[in-house]
C-alpha cells in the first residue's frame, strides 16, 4: 500500500469516527456503564486530595477541558473520556472520589496517578491508589449496586453488560523497575522475569474483577516508555541506547498480556477479553500525517518529575504536539489512541478485536 493510499484510508477512517461521534450524541449509550482502572493516563481527579506529587489539579492542566482543571494529567480529555463519548455517554464517567448515589450506575473511574499493578510502585511520589485498592473500591461499588438494584442477581446482570477498561503497568516500570535507587526489582529480576511476575499478579487481579461482575474487559498494553520525553531526558540523559533498552524492557510485558488475553478467553468463556496495542497505535505510520509536528518534547514547561510547572505557559499549537508534559500525551494524541482502540484502523491495533466489537 502506497503512502498516499494510506493517508486517504486514514482520512476515511477519521470521517467514519466523526460520524460515529455524532450518532453517539443522539443515541443511548452502547453499554449501561463504563468502569475504568488505571494510572495517571486515566485519572480524572482521584489523586486531588491525596498527599502526593502525582497530581494535576493546577494550571495549566485542563486548559482545554470543558470543566477546566479537574485532576486530569493532560490539557483536555483523556483517552477514556473520548472512549466514553464514542460509547455514547453524554457525561464524563465520575471519579471514585466524588461518585455518589446513582452516579455509580453509569460507571466509575478508579484510576490514580502513579498507581501500579504492584502495591509499592510509585511510593516515592507519595500516596496513590494501587490496582489492589482500586479493586477494593470496585467491591464497594458492587455492594452499592446491590442496594440500588435490589438483589445481587440484578446487580450482576447489570454489571455483566458494562465495559471494563484496565490500563496499568506503566508505573511498575517508570516508578519502580527503572528506579534502582528506590526499588530492588531491577536487581532481583531480568526484564523477562519481571514481566512474568507482573503478568502473574495481573492475572489474579483481573480474575477478581471477573468475580465482581466484569464480562467485557479491555486490557491496554504499554507504550514505548523509553521514548517519552521524561525517559529520554531524565532517565536516559539523551542516551539513545538507554532509550532502546527501556523500550525493549517492556516488550515481554506486552507479549505476556496478549498471552493472558488468550488464557482468560479460554478459561472464562462466559466473558470476553481484548488487548489494546498501545505501542502499535503510537508508533505506526508518520505522525505528521495526523498533524503532529513535535514528537519528542513536551508542550508545557516540565518539572524534574515530568509534570508541568504550576501556572506555566504551555505551547499554543497544542494539536501539533504528541506530549503535553514530559510523561503524558496531549488530548490530540489521546484522540488517536481512543479512536483506534474503539474502532481499529489496523489489525494490529487490537487483539482479537476492538472495543466496538467487544461490546456488540
Amino acid at each position: 500500500m502506497t503512502d498516499k493510499i494510506k493517508v486517504w484510508c486514514f482520512l476515511l477512517f477519521l470521517l467514519k469516527l466523526v460520524s460515529n461521534l455524532q450518532n453517539c450524541a443522539h443515541a443511548a449509550p452502547q453499554v449501561p456503564c463504563f468502569f475504568i482502572f488505571g494510572d495517571s493516563l486515566a485519572d480524572s481527579g482521584n489523586n486531588n486530595n491525596l498527599v502526593t506529587a502525582a497530581k494535576a489539579n493546577y494550571r495549566p492542566y485542563g486548559i482545554d477541558f470543558p470543566n477546566g482543571t479537574t485532576g486530569r494529567f493532560t490539557n483536555g480529555r483523556t483517552t477514556v473520556d473520548i472512549i466514553g463519548e464514542l460509547l455514547g455517554f453524554n457525561q464524563f464517567i465520575p471519579p471514585f472520589a466524588t461518585a455518589r448515589g446513582r452516579d455509580i450506575l453509569v460507571g466509575v473511574n478508579y484510576a490514580s496517578g502513579s498507581a501500579g499493578i504492584r502495591d509499592e510502585s510509585g511510593r516515592q511520589l507519595g500516596d496513590r491508589i494501587s490496582l489492589n485498592e482500586q479493586l477494593q473500591n470496585h467491591a464497594a461499588t458492587f455492594n452499592r449496586s446491590i442496594q440500588l438494584l435490589g438483589t445481587k442477581q440484578a446487580a450482576e446482570n447489570y454489571l455483566n453488560k458494562c465495559l471494563y477498561y484496565v490500563s496499568l503497568g506503566r508505573n511498575d516500570y517508570l516508578n519502580n523497575y527503572f528506579m534502582p535507587s528506590n526499588y530492588t526489582t531491577s536487581r532481583l529480576y531480568t526484564p523477562d522475569q519481571y514481566a512474568k511476575v507482573l503478568i502473574d499478579q495481573y492475572s489474579q487481579q483481573i480474575k477478581l474483577l471477573y468475580h465482581l461482575g466484569a464480562r467485557k474487559i479491555a486490557l491496554h498494553g504499554l507504550g514505548a516508555i523509553g521514548s517519552i520525553p521524561y525517559s529520554f531526558s531524565t532517565l536516559c540523559r539523551n542516551n539513545l541506547s538507554c532509550v532502546t533498552n527501556k523500550n525493549n524492557a517492556v516488550l515481554p510485558f506486552n507479549a505476556g498480556l496478549v498471552s493472558l488475553v488468550d488464557q482468560l478467553n479460554r478459561e472464562l468463556n462466559d466473558a470476553r477479553f481484548i488487548y489494546l496495542n498501545s505501542t502499535g497505535i503510537l508508533s505506526s505510520g508518520d505522525p505528521s500525517v495526523l498533524g503532529f509536528r513535535v514528537t519528542n518534547v513536551e508542550c508545557c514547561p516540565a518539572r524534574s518529575d515530568g509534570r508541568c510547572i504550576q501556572d506555566s505557559t504551555p505551547c499554543q499549537n497544542r494539536t501539533e504536539y504528541v506530549f503535553w508534559d514530559a510523561v503524558h500525551p496531549t488530548e490530540a494524541m489521546n484522540q488517536v489512541t481512543a479512536r483506534r482502540s474503539y474502532n481499529a484502523f489496523l489489525p494490529s491495533d487490537a487483539y482479537p478485536t476492538d472495543i466496538s466489537h467487544l461490546i456488540s
